[in-house]
Order: structure tokens, then C-alpha cells, then sequence
């Protein structure tokens, strides 16, 4: 036993692995939702609630709330419990993962600990943080190996104690202290274990005591004594070794606070708050307008604020139930399944489909989308019906009119907002799938869709007899064409569609589960449809996973397992053979394939040609238009992305606002372009004037544009100079040419509709204070503008 218990000793050594994590907030903004509330805890002025993956902090006093995300370093792994150490200003998360992150509140800066998530001996599923309990410096770790310490003032961990029988790693799921005692709340009938802490050699096992047999899910030190709770609701109380059965609550707590003279317990149903004579002093449960589950609870200056699982934090002010509610602004979840920003106005679904496209489980979901700044929500009761919400499609000629793809239930039509009508196989053109065994069984199941250039709306049925259909929202015209050429059976032939991409010359392309790349166009007399599937058209997997069409009429393809550029889209049809093309770049002087084995799950062109391209685990990649250079390559490792499963991509096209939609939350990225306007009527340039405390003069790093004088407005097609209000040059750029993406470390450079000037001059040297004349001319309309920017050093 000696050996084991030095081994014991060691588990984690005295220094404590941590790092700093990085503020992205200059680029990065997080749109997560805090509707789910893990846990809730109190600090002597504010309440902190934990949701998913993020924090969120509020100031009754002033009724300021404050995020706390992975923009501004937290990991964005799921949140298992959060407490708040009043003597050191921190705030500790616990992950489900083992990690543990402090948040100093002063300097609001994140330290990730690592030594749990990064102990080779534990298994994963034993490395969750299930509570932390403060104790004269000391941080009592309850985890599902046992308990480990940790110092808050030295920052690094002591004793790691493994409780179970021959010092086997057990769950903990609290502790607590009193008099010198602590006490261990123990899983998987461990019972209520019992040891002094004056005791040297608590890393024996066998120094702890068995007080009382069972699973026990809480302990708590409350008016000098230990209140326990055992998994049948026995409440227990404790005095050194003797204990006490009081009675059964009313339900099990997944939760238990001590503060303001009150032991709270939480269920999934109702609040229990207990006085310190252990009578019930009030009881809060859900009502009809928060009909919901209850999942922690605490107290702060005599306020209840409750963490529920979709109404954020409740706040209880009397017992007569009104609640307020808490949170920040956000989605509705944050498994954002699609997104589209493509008008300015972003629109978010949550329904989803599996990867065999079959629409289980059902999704009842609401939507959410972002306008001026604030998210708002479509309750599921105001859909109509519409289950599994997907794909969404924005009418570019009727302003906002969206047309919303359920895997379930047609298409969901909105105007201004609003829930019109669900187009199903009773008022439209859209066909339920035909099931022999059940013919009464109706399950439109439409996923990838878009608009053509004259306002027709494309959409793919799966399993349906005319899988493609079009609509016309103004004349009601349907139109279904049969894929019978390709498949015969439409039940078995194909499960499902992925995307669509309408190029200039009217082709739909469609991405499919089992038969790879569909070219559809009616306009074709012999043959209009037609696939690429097989090894030798360079089809590296028959299952097409993401299209795109960029600037220049080319076809991105992304498969199961690569990226594909089809280049002569308007040759297609009169190729006897045609192949799609791989993108070949040089690593190390040694030729590659561009995202060789890669799943992707995204692609989209933004207004400089640049293509961003999500993928299914390794996070997102910025190229140059033509693949060959990477911008960024962004994961969860090197930016705020909670996760590197991307499920959608999607631009605002006014600002280049890049909205990327992950598998634990979606966050937008600053990339600084934006989509080339018709005519120079609307071009500006910004900051103006440059004051002295924009330090952004001289910086060489064009990438983010946070620093730089920005002019906008631009035409695809510009040459623009820049002179001192005497004449002289002083910088010059042209589109196409001076990229910011080509790495040339330009000080001038144009992406897309945006030009972004570092403010020195040709010689590279910062320019003096004056009036600098920007000078804009179209190169093809000779359209000309002339701006003026006043700078102040």
C-alpha cells in the first residue's frame, strides 16, 4: 500500500500545466445561445450562469450582462459546473473533458489547467468535473476518478485522493467540509465516504470511511453540519460520524447551493429552499409561461435566480412565481444546422437530418434570426408544422420573402418575417415519398435549394418521384423533372440531396448521397440530365457533399473525401467526357492535392473570388480565388471555433461578415471585404479623419481590419491612387492585382469592394499629417470618384 500511495502522491506533481488562452475580440464575434443553463453560482455582487459552452455574468445593481465566450478564450468544450472564489476573484469551470479554466474577473483573462484533461491513466469518461468546494484556499475537485486539490494562490495541484475499494477511481459528485471533516459524496454505491483531513496520509484509501451505504448525489456544510442526499431522496444529517435520516424530498436535486443562510436544492421540476432550521421555506416550480426544467439555483441579496434549460436565468423576487427572465442575446440553439446572411439579415435553422438522410429524430423546432444587431426567435408553435427546418433560401426579388426547407414536412414560405404558408403536397408541386407498405405515410423531405438569376426557386426532394422541382413565387407555377435516367426506383435509388448550384448558363448542379454530381438543364434538348460519378471523371467518392459557383463561373465541388474544381462549366454539355479537376499545390516543394481525404462540408466565394471551405474536422480554410495560397486556416486550437466540425458557411455580402456555423455554436469573423457595388455612387473611405489614438498607421498586417484606412464602396473593376494634397503618389492599388490574400505584403491592397490602406507611403515610411486625396477610377465604365481623408498624427 505504501508504493500505491506515493504513486498517488505523484499523479499530478506540484506544477500545474496551464496557459493563457487568446482575447480574439478585435475579429471574432460569438453568437451562442444561453438558453440552456448548465449551472448558476453567486460572487458577492454579480451571478454567473453557465450555458453550453459559454459564460454569462449579471449585475443586478445595474442590470448589465456580460459574455464570457470562446472569443474571448474559453475552450468551447461543454460546461459541467462553474463556482466563484469570492477571497481570489476567480471564477472556475469545470468541463466535461477534465479540463479546468479560471476566469480572473479583475483582469479578465482566461488560465486553462490542463493536467486532468491531459492524465493518460484516466479514462475520458472518467474525467469529468462534477463540483468545486473552497476550503481555506484549497480547491476540492469532485471528478468521476475521485477528488483532486488545487491551490488558488500558488496555482498548482496537491493531493489527488482515490477513494474506492484498492484505490480504484470512483465518481465523486461533491464534497464538503466542516470541523475538519470532509465528506464524499460517491456513485455506483460507494456511499458517503468520511476521512480527517488532519490525517497526513489521505491518499490511502483506506483512511476514508464508509459512513453510509448507497449512491449519493449531494453534500453540503450548512449551519455547522453536513446535509446528504442519497439517490432514493433519503435526506441526511450529519454530526462527525453520526447521522441522522430526516425525511425524503419531494425530488431528486440535480443541484445544491449554501448561501444566504438558505440550503437550496434544485430538481428538474421545482426549487426547494430550505431555512436554517432545515424547514421548507419556499418552493418554485415551472408555470405556463415557463413551462420548463429546472437545472440549478442560488441565491444573491435575497433574489432566486434559476438556470433553466430553455429560458436562460430565471430571477424570483416573492413566492407568488413571477419570474424575470436573464440572458444574453442569441440564437435559439447553438447547433446551428444552416445559416444565410447572404441580405444583410442573418437566418438560422436547428432542424437536421442524419447522414443517411432520414429525418429522425423529428425536430420541433423553432428559428432564429439576426437583424440590427439582435437575434430574434419563431417559436415551433408559429411554423405551421414545419419539422426539421433546414436549407434556407432567400427571394432576391421580393425583399424578405424566405423559403425554408423542411426534411419532413415542404417548404416553409416567410414574409416580413413572418410564417405564411407550408408548402406540401396538398397546395403545391412538392411530392411525398411513396412507401409500398405504408401508402398513407406522407414525408416531403426536401433539403438543398436556391434561387436562379430570374427569381425561380430550385429545390431537391429526396425519394419523391420528381425529385427537382421549380417554383415561381409570383406566377405559383410548379414544375418536376424526373431523374428515371440516372435511377428507376426513386425510394432506393437516391437517399438524398446535399446541395445546389445554379451556374450562369442556367445548369443546376446537385450534389448526391449515392450517385455523385447531377447536371440538370432544361434548355438541353438531348440528354439535359446528367452525373459525374465514377474514378475516371476524377470523382474521388460518389457522394457529393457541398457546391459552390464562384466569380468566374467555375464549379467547387466538395466530396466525401476531397475538393474538386469543375473549370469549364459552360463546356459541360458538349464535352464527350468531361472530369473534374484537382487542385494541386506545393507543400515543401513537393506537389499536392488540396484538401486530399478531406470531408467537406462547405464551400462558399466571397466578393474577392476567395473561397472559404468548412470541412468535418479540421475547422475552416480561406484560399486566393484560385486555391493556391491559404489565407486562413482556422480550428479550434488557433481561434474561437468551438469545434472543427463545420456544418455551414455563409457572407454578408455588404461588410464580409463571414458567419461559420459549428457543431457547439456559431461565430462571425471580420474578413474585410465585401461584394463589388454596381457604381462608385456609394464609395466612402473610413476612419476619416484618422485622429491620433487610431493606432493603425504603419501596421503591416492588411489581414485584419481592425487597423488600416478602409474605403468602400468599390466597383470589381477599380484603379486607385492616393495622393498628398499636392499631387504626389503616394500609394496606388488595383483590383485583381493588389491582393491582400496574395501574401506580397502590400501596403495597399483591394478585396473585393474594399480597399484597405496601412497609411504608409511608396517609400514604406508613415505619412506626415495633411489631406490625402483617394482618386477612384473604374477601369472598364471610367466611371471616377475622388475622395478626401484627413489624417492627424
Amino acid at each position: 500500500m505504501k508504493f500505491f500511495s506515493v504513486a498517488f502522491l505523484l499523479f499530478f506533481g506540484v506544477i500545474t500545466h496551464f496557459s493563457y488562452a487568446q482575447n480574439f475580440s478585435a475579429l471574432w464575434q460569438a453568437h451562442y445561445s444561453y438558453n440552456d443553463i448548465i449551472d448558476v453560482a453567486e460572487g458577492s455582487t454579480k451571478i454567473y450562469a453557465a450555458a453550453q459552452n459559454a459564460i454569462f455574468q449579471y449585475d443586478p445593481s445595474s442590470d448589465e450582462l456580460k459574455t464570457i465566450t470562446t472569443v474571448q478564450g474559453l475552450s468551447g468544450e461543454q460546461i459541467t459546473t462553474i463556482y466563484f472564489s469570492e477571497t481570489y476573484q476567480y471564477l472556475l469551470i469545470g468541463y466535461e473533458t477534465g479540463l479546468i479554466e479560471l476566469y480572473s474577473d479583475s483582469e479578465e483573462t482566461v488560465l486553462s489547467i490542463v493536467d486532468i484533461l491531459e492524465k493518460e491513466n484516466i479514462a475520458p469518461v472518467n474525467k469529468r468535473i462534477n463540483h468545486f468546494f473552497e476550503n481555506e484556499g484549497l480547491i476540492y475537485i469532485s471528478t468521476g476518478f475521485g477528488v483532486s486539490v488545487y491551490n488558488l494562490e500558488a496555482l498548482e495541484f496537491g493531493d489527488t485522493f482515490f477513494l474506492g475499494n484498492g484505490g480504484a477511481q470512483i465518481t465523486v459528485n461533491q464534497v464538503s467540509i466542516v470541523n475538519n471533516d470532509i465528506y464524499a459524496a460517491c456513485s455506483d454505491n460507494n456511499g458517503l465516504k468520511r476521512a480527517d483531513l488532519n490525517n497526513p496520509n489521505l491518499i490511502d484509501f483506506a483512511q476514508w470511511q464508509t459512513l453510509i451505504p448507497g449512491n449519493f448525489v449531494t453534500t453540503n456544510t450548512f449551519n455547522n453540519k453536513v446535509y446528504a442526499v442519497r439517490a432514493n431522496r433519503n435526506l441526511f444529517e450529519i454530526e462527525g460520524v453520526t447521522f441522522n435520516l430526516l425525511f425524503d424530498l419531494n425530488a431528486l436535486p440535480v443541484d445544491s447551493e449554501i448561501n444566504d443562510d438558505n440550503l437550496i436544492y434544485a430538481s428538474d421540476n421545482g426549487i426547494y429552499i430550505y431555512d436554517t432550521n432545515l424547514q421548507l421555506e419556499n418552493t418554485l416550480t415551472p408555470n405556463n409561461n415557463f413551462d420548463t426544467v429546472f437545472t440549478s439555483a442560488t441565491i444573491l441579496n435575497g433574489i432566486t435566480y434559476i438556470g433553466t434549460r430553455e429560458f436562460g436565468v430565471l430571477s424570483n423576487i416573492n413566492s407568488d412565481i413571477d419570474y424575470f427572465e436573464i440572458r444574453p442575446n442569441g440564437p435559439l440553439f447553438n447547433e446551428v444546422f444552416s445559416v444565410n446572411a447572404e441580405t444583410g439579415v442573418v437566418w438560422a435553422t436547428f432542424g437536421d437530418y442524419t447522414e443517411s438522410f432520414d429525418p429522425s429524430p423529428l425536430r420541433s423546432r423553432g428559428l432564429s434570426y439576426y437583424r440590427n444587431e439582435d437575434w430574434f426567435t419563431i417559436p415551433f408553435d408559429s411554423l405551421l408544422g414545419a419539422r426539421n427546418l433546414n436549407t434556407i433560401s432567400i427571394n432576391p426579388f421580393i425583399e424578405n420573402q424566405v423559403f425554408i426547407s423542411s426534411f419532413q414536412d415542404g417548404i416553409l414560405e416567410l414574409n416580413n418575417f413572418e410564417p405564411t404558408v407550408l408548402l406540401d403536397n396538398t397546395n403545391s408541386g412538392l411530392e411525398s415519398l411513396v412507401l409500398p407498405s405504408n401508402p398513407a405515410l406522407i414525408s416531403i423531405r426536401v433539403s438543398a435549394s436556391t434561387f436562379d438569376r430570374n427569381g425561380v426557386l430550385w429545390s431537391t426532394t429526396s425519394r419523391a418521384p420528381n425529385p427537382l422541382k421549380s417554383y415561381d413565387p409570383i406566377t405559383g407555377n410548379w414544375q418536376g423533372y424526373d431523374f428515371s435516367n440516372i435511377y428507376e426506383n426513386p425510394l432506393l435509388g437516391e437517399f438524398g440531396f446535399y446541395d445546389i448550384a445554379i451556374d450562369n448558363n442556367g445548369t443546376k448542379w446537385i450534389g448526391g448521397y449515392s450517385n455523385g454530381l447531377y447536371a440538370f438543364n432544361e434548355t438541353i434538348a438531348n440528354n439535359p440530365l446528367r452525373t459525374l460519378s465514377t474514378e475516371e471523371q476524377n470523382v474521388p467518392f460518389p457522394r457529393i457533399t457541398a457546391l459552390e459557383i464562384d466569380n468566374r463561373n467555375q464549379l467547387w465541388v466538395g466530396t466525401f473525401t476531397g475538393l474538386r474544381v469543375l473549370f469549364n462549366t459552360a463546356g459541360f454539355y458538349d464535352n464527350p467526357n468531361p472530369r473534374l479537376n484537382t487542385i494541386v499545390i506545393l507543400e515543401d516543394g513537393i506537389p499536392q492535392e488540396l484538401l486530399a481525404g478531406q470531408t467537406i462540408s462547405d464551400i462558399e466565394v466571397d466578393g474577392s473570388n476567395n473561397k472559404w471551405v468548412g470541412t468535418v474536422d479540421s475547422g475552416v480554410f480561406y484560399f486566393s480565388p484560385d486555391g493556391q495560397n491559404t489565407i486562413f486556416h482556422f480550428t479550434r486550437d488557433n481561434s474561437p471555433l468551438p469545434s472543427n466540425r463545420i456544418l455551414d458557411i455563409s457572407i454578408n455580402p455588404q461588410n464580409g461578415l463571414v458567419y461559420i456555423a459549428t457543431t457547439r455554436g456559431m461565430l462571425s469573423f471580420r474578413a474585410g471585404g465585401s461584394e463589388p457595388d454596381e457604381n462608385l455612387e456609394n464609395a466612402y473611405v473610413y476612419p476619416n479623419p484618422v485622429r491620433p489614438e487610431y493606432n493603425i498607421l504603419g501596421s503591416n498586417d492588411l489581414s485584419d481590419i481592425t487597423k488600416g484606412i478602409k474605403i468602400s464602396g468599390l466597383t470589381d473593376r477599380v484603379n486607385i491612387k492616393i495622393t498628398d494634397i499636392e499631387g504626389n503618389l503616394v500609394a496606388e492599388a488595383q483590383s485583381n492585382v493588389n491582393l491582400r490574400s496574395s501574401g506580397a505584403n502590400y501596403n495597399f491592397a483591394i478585396d473585393g469592394g474594399t480597399a484597405i490602406w496601412n497609411g504608409r507611403n511608396l517609400g514604406n515610411n508613415i505619412v506626415r499629417s495633411g489631406v490625402y486625396l483617394v482618386m477612384i477610377s473604374d477601369l472598364e465604365s471610367f466611371e471616377t470618384k475622388v475622395l478626401k481623408v484627413l489624417i492627424i498624427r
